[in-house]
């Protein structure tokens, strides 16, 4: 063969990615419905969905790396391979954003009718799905477009809205007025997993209320408390009886309070009394439930104090803490003051606003039995962990599980389908009729992402379907409690089986130093950045070396480096080889004419190629790439080339320079395809120039 000119220059992915990936799209192959030959089995790998509002970040360019050598390599094993890709909306993270947007505008999102929010939310999110879906493709994931979803596109709202129904009519979705998270700024509720806890240094307060000390982090929220709760063994308190009433002095004056004996008082804690504020404390809520005890709002949906409080009404609660604990001193009514406590502090995880219990009508689902359904499934191997230790907080989680609040006050999402009328409730997806007002709410983002598997492949009667359950869902390890679970349980719930059969979690992706990237410390590193500057396969082998499943890895520029340089070991590589084949009978069958050793080089790479295959389908593929590197660096070029060298000038007999030419072009192809799911842009490239005369797109190629 004649060596072609792209060769005599060194390796530049920018002259040839952007084509390669036309050319794989217009293939029509990334479709496992136009995949050549006979495939029985199916593969199948969903996306979950990048969220719909902006670029991607380095833990996607992990994410879709792993889902995309894991499709390669099974649609080179001869299978149905889908990879279906889509997008979330991601409501609530979405809504803040575009209010971000609107403040640097000057505008605000109150005040708005609904469909104008909606329309220029939709309008916002619909150019930065185009500019997410255009980074997904510059990582040279082989996703089927044709499947591509998107979470408020129609069927999938309706199809959504069905399963609300259904829940709602099987008993297991009830409306009530519950302790909720609330966002003060965003004016939402939250449901448990979409807050934290953040340690502070906060003040911890010793009040005297009338013959009790009580402690306290929130002053504020005291106003109306009434009933001090003992635990009925502990002996400090037992010349008093349960229910007893006393009068109290208080912050706005005299009071008529009530001792309550109960087992949710912690004798070890300061005094071990305490009061108790119902509507701002989900313990306290549940004992006013206990005990049938009024509950008063004390701190508005704004985060500021109501009537109740007197002279602090209209000030925001936080800010009002200290003129309360001045009044308090005032009146002889301050003990002590520990100002070194520690508080755990409960954050919305999405905007670090502190976020305040009030009660509040909601939609919840009850998750005892779809909790206790989805750990039977696991306890019967229905579907497993890659690593044992994400088991154990999944196990945990499920163990314990709360009922979950589905309702969020914003506009950008599914409403619920669901309708009000003078006390009564209708759930349809259509209007009951005159004077029917439909509930405003909309779905928190996880219960339509926790259906993703579902509606992507058409649920319930959908063609796509015989991919169900897929195979395996590569996610993020902070989705083991969030995400991950609901998916289960829907599939559970719906079909009678689990989505999908293995659970791989990744990492966090870490800069150099091993710290959390953030754009206000300035460590981000973009995969598209990286494959721009360096190639997208340098970018894809440095997400998966040294990158084990379930552990954070540091990600620093020069290891992408690192791998350019191997990008172009493997263009020096091909060139050399390439160069060697001017007189080679390429289509000869015949390869038994290679001598002893040269066998033996072939009989080695393909042991490494077996243990690479072992490697991915085992779902160690940090494992498979190091292997892969060490062979094509430090024994193909460093050895098995530098030994062919002699044989291929024509130095020892023709024999021998025939057993190498047979020995090179057997190795060198089992490369190009073992390479391709890791680098497929290079590999195919390179695949191009392959001398063989039946060759498909390397995409396609058999493995073996």
């Amino acid at each position: 063969m004649n060596l072609p000119d792209k060769y005599l220059s060194p390796y530049d992915p920018t002259a040839y990615e952007k084509d390669l990936y036309t050319m794989w799209e217009e293939s029509g192959f990334f479709n496992p419905d136009n995949l050549p030959g006979d495939r029985d089995e199916t593969f199948c790998i969903i996306m979950p969905p990048p969220n719909a509002n902006g670029r991607l970040h380095a833990g996607h360019g992990t994410d879709m790396t792993l889902k995309d050598i894991m499709t390669r390599y099974h649609r080179m094993r001869g299978k149905k391979a889908l990879f279906l890709p889509g997008s979330d909306h991601a409501g609530f993270e979405t809504q803040g954003v575009f209010e971000k947007k609107l403040q640097k505008e000057g505008r605000s999102r109150f005040g708005m009718g609904r469909e104008e929010l909606y329309n220029e939310i939709y309008n916002f999110v619909m150019e930065n799905k185009g500019f997410m879906e255009d980074d997904v493709k510059r990582l040279g994931v082989s996703c089927d477009w044709s499947r591509n979803t998107f979470t408020l596109q129609p069927d999938v709202v309706s199809r959504v809205q069905d399963t609300f129904i259904k829940m709602y009519e099987d008993g297991m979705i009830y409306r009530g007025k519950r302790s909720i998270h609330w966002n003060p700024k965003f004016q939402t509720s939250l449901s448990d997993i979409e807050t934290k806890f953040e340690d502070r240094k906060t003040p911890f307060y010793y009040f005297q209320y009338g013959p009790f000390v009580i402690g306290t982090v929130r002053p504020e929220t005291k106003f109306a408390d009434k009933y001090i709760v003992v635990h009925p063994d502990d002996e400090r308190y037992a010349e008093y009886d349960h229910m007893q009433e006393f009068e109290v002095e208080w912050i706005n004056g005299p009071i008529k309070a009530t001792l309550i004996k109960d087992e949710v008082a912690d004798m070890e804690k300061g005094s071990g009394a305490m009061t108790i504020t119902p509507w701002h404390s989900q313990v306290d809520f549940d004992l006013a439930q206990k005990y049938d005890l009024p509950l008063e709002q004390i701190i508005d949906w704004d985060g500021k104090l109501l009537p109740v409080a007197g002279e602090f009404a209209g000030t925001k609660a936080h800010v009002a803490r200290e003129a309360i604990v001045e009044k308090l001193q005032e009146k002889g009514l301050v003990v002590e003051v520990d100002n070194d406590y520690t508080n755990a502090v409960r954050l919305c995880e999405r905007t670090g606003v502190v976020v305040e219990p009030q009660i509040k009508d909601q939609w919840f689902i009850k998750m005892d039995k779809l909790a206790a359904m989805t750990l039977e499934s696991l306890d019967k191997g229905e579907y497993k962990f890659v690593t044992e230790r994400y088991e154990k907080i999944f196990r945990h989680w499920m163990e314990n599980p709360i009922d979950w609040n589905i309702s969020r006050q914003i506009v950008w999402g599914i409403q619920i389908p669901a309708w009000f009328k003078d006390g009564e409730i209708k759930v349809s997806k259509e209007n009951p009729g005159e004077g029917w007002s439909q509930d405003p709410d909309t779905f928190d983002t996880w219960f339509s992402s926790g259906q993703w598997p579902l509606m992507t492949l058409g649920y319930p009667e959908g063609s796509d379907m015989e991919f169900y359950p897929t195979d395996v869902m590569e996610t993020g390890a902070d989705l083991v409690f969030k995400w991950v679970p609901r998916m289960i349980m829907f599939g559970l719930y719906l079909t009678g089986e689990v989505p999908f059969r293995d659970i791989y979690f990744h990492g966090m992706v870490l800069d150099s130093k091993g710290v959390k990237m953030s754009k206000s410390k300035g460590n981000v590193l973009s995969p598209i950045d990286l494959a721009e500057e360096f190639g997208t396969d340098a970018m894809r082998m440095a997400f998966v070396v040294a990158n084990p499943p379930g552990s954070d890895m540091p990600l620093s520029t020069d290891k992408v480096r690192a791998y350019k340089k191997f990008a172009n070991k493997l263009w020096n590589i091909a060139r050399f080889v390439y160069s060697s084949f001017e007189d080679f009978s390429y289509d000869h069958e015949d390869f038994g004419n290679m001598n002893a050793e040269d066998q033996l080089r072939v009989e080695k790479f393909n042991d490494v190629r077996d243990d690479i295959a072992k490697d991915i389908e085992q779902y160690r593929p940090h494992l498979a790439a190091e292997k892969l590197y060490h062979y094509v660096w430090h024994e193909f070029a460093d050895n098995v080339l530098e030994a062919s060298k002699n044989a291929l000038a024509g130095e020892t007999s023709e024999d021998d320079r025939l057993s190498k030419q047979f020995m090179l072009y057997q190795i060198l192809e089992g490369i190009l395809k073992t390479a391709h799911p890791f680098m497929p842009f290079i590999t195919e490239e390179i695949w191009k120039d392959f001398p063989n005369k039946e060759k498909n797109l390397l995409i396609v190629e058999s493995w073996n």
